[in-house]
């Protein structure tokens, strides 16, 4: 745990202001600082920063690595890459698409690299679409992702951990009760949200810690596999090419499965102003994580398809389980519990990475001012914290929450498509503008290209799930015009909102962020 002073209150008093029509809700608390203080200059920048309410650069290298790889190491490569082989029916080509996958993930990390040091704000694609296309898009993006993608990703990594703790204690055909499932996973996220709120240090810690977990239990994996081809067992790649899959829809549903599982090499992008030297820390994070995940990602398939043919791992629901009761014996009860720490991770790193996104749209005004603020104590975005848990055990209630991110996940791919076509309007419409890191034109245009492949594809292939995650964001707009555009709203609508805003601020002890002057 933290030392005791590192959770004390900043030295500056914090001033409450009785709300009324006539304030703001942004300026209903600010901490009363000496002015002589900000007038210092850089020497004295540091002893500013630690009394000032303001998010703190606390991740490093290290950490920036263990943000990406924790996203991306969820648990999908350890439960279900059948998405793959299932859909392409060959050893062979389900090997080149996990590469080709690894390269465009790669590929799509390069132009963050450039977008996130050239625009060094946190949020991510939505800081990117905001700066590039304008308020409406970025909005649109906002809506999608706190009403479908945080939260539903959320609940299903929260299910996830649950199933993989509570399957011992029911063996057997007796299967798991839903509300068992569902408190277990509520009860985590929100003690993942505590632990994201009040203790960040001991977070990245823990991440740090679970990265390397989950690279042990991926490399035993990798080497049992190794070991069991040099055995003589390699009858499942004779002949790797045969019945393949040549259909464009399903290669394209086979890419999305890929990518799916690829998907996270863009989180630590939503807290590039969080990171210490972002201009180093953020493109070396990300040359570091991509390659490492993409051999690890081909080595880990190929020996899943040396001990299981491809029919027993499309009928397996946890393939890495089956694999480890194959091969492994009475050590395969390690499998099982690594997952369950991979979810357990995954699921901390986007619960921290995710709050991020509400907190700087809060700051834009996309959303209630109160999930603008940080707290006094922690500086951390506490109130988008709380507010993005609540929508997670939300999620947990609902019983199509599977749906829901199907539906939306066609239009994640097209906001993604938007962020890196950014890229290239940038490059056009301000040339002059500072890069220190500066990509190829190609590589976004490739990029692009692939991605709009991706996102028309589906339309032929199942035309009712892009419909419903269209209908999903269009349903944004009146939101947007009523919340943001709408400006002269009527005093007690305004009084209203100042009351709630100034009732939250006091339950989470929390304040607008004070920037230098």
């Amino acid at each position: 745990m933290p030392a005791a002073d590192e959770l004390q209150s900043p030295s500056s008093e914090m001033v409450l202001l009785t709300p009324s029509s006539g304030n703001p809700p942004s300026s209903i608390a600010q901490p009363a600082g000496n002015p002589a203080e900000k007038a210092q200059g850089r020497e004295g920048s540091a002893e500013s920063d630690s009394s000032r309410v303001v998010i703190k650069k606390q991740l490093g290298l290290l950490e920036g690595v263990a943000i990406i790889l924790g996203i991306i190491f969820g648990s999908g490569i350890f439960v279900s890459p059948k998405g793959v082989i299932q859909n392409v029916d060959s050893v062979g080509a389900s090997l080149v698409i996990w590469v080709l996958c690894g390269l465009l993930s790669m590929i799509g990390a390069l132009c963050y690299a450039e977008l996130g040091t050239a625009i060094p704000k946190s949020g991510g694609d939505y800081a990117y679409i905001f700066e590039a296309y304008g308020s409406l898009p970025a909005f649109l993006y906002l809506w999608d992702a706190m009403m479908i993608f945080v939260p539903t990703t959320n609940a299903i990594m929260g299910l996830t951990f649950a199933s993989y703790v509570l399957e011992p204690f029911f063996g057997g055909a007796c299967e798991i009760p839903k509300i068992a499932l569902q408190l277990l996973a509520a009860i985590t996220i929100c003690f993942l949200t505590y632990l994201n709120s009040y203790y960040m240090k001991v977070t990245t810690k823990m991440q740090n810690i679970i990265m390397f977990t989950k690279i042990a239990a991926l490399v035993l994996i990798i080497l049992v596999g190794l070991v069991w081809m040099l055995m003589g067992n390699v009858e499942n790649f004779t002949r790797p090419f045969d019945n393949t899959e040549t259909d464009p829809g399903k290669m394209s549903v086979a890419f999305y499965s890929g990518i799916f599982s690829y998907a996270g090499w863009n989180y630590l992008n939503f807290m590039t102003e969080e990171l210490r030297d972002p201009y180093r820390n953020l493109p070396r994070a990300i040359y570091i994580s991509l390659p490492l995940v993409t051999g690890i990602y081909v080595l880990a398939n190929v020996a899943y398809l040396a001990v299981l043919s491809p029919s027993e791992m499309i009928a397996s629901n946890a393939i890495a389980v089956t694999f480890g009761d194959k091969i492994l014996g009475v050590f395969s009860l390690i499998i099982p519990l690594m997952v369950a720490i991979s979810a357990f991770g995954g699921l901390s790193v986007h619960i921290m990475t995710s709050s991020r996104i509400c907190f700087v749209g809060a700051r834009n005004g996309h959303m209630p001012a109160i999930l603008s603020h940080i707290s006094v104590k922690s500086y951390t975005p506490l109130p988008s914290l709380v507010f993005l848990c609540f929508l997670s055990i939300v999620m947990l209630l609902v019983s199509d929450v599977y749906v829901l991110i199907t539906y939306a996940s066609i239009v994640e791919s097209f906001f993604i498509m938007l962020s890196v076509s950014a890229v290239l309007y940038f490059r056009y419409t301000r040339p002059c503008m500072e890069r220190p890191i500066k990509v190829a034109m190609w590589i976004p245009a490739v990029f692009v290209i692939v991605c709009a492949f991706l996102v028309v594809v589906p339309i032929y292939v199942a035309p009712y799930e892009v419909g419903m995650g269209v209908l999903i964001t269009i349903i944004g707009i009146p939101f947007y015009y009523v919340g943001v555009v709408w400006k002269n709203k009527p005093k007690w609508v305004q009084s209203t909102i100042d009351s709630l805003t100034f009732t939250c601020q006091k339950l989470f002890m929390s304040a607008k962020e004070e920037k230098e002057d």
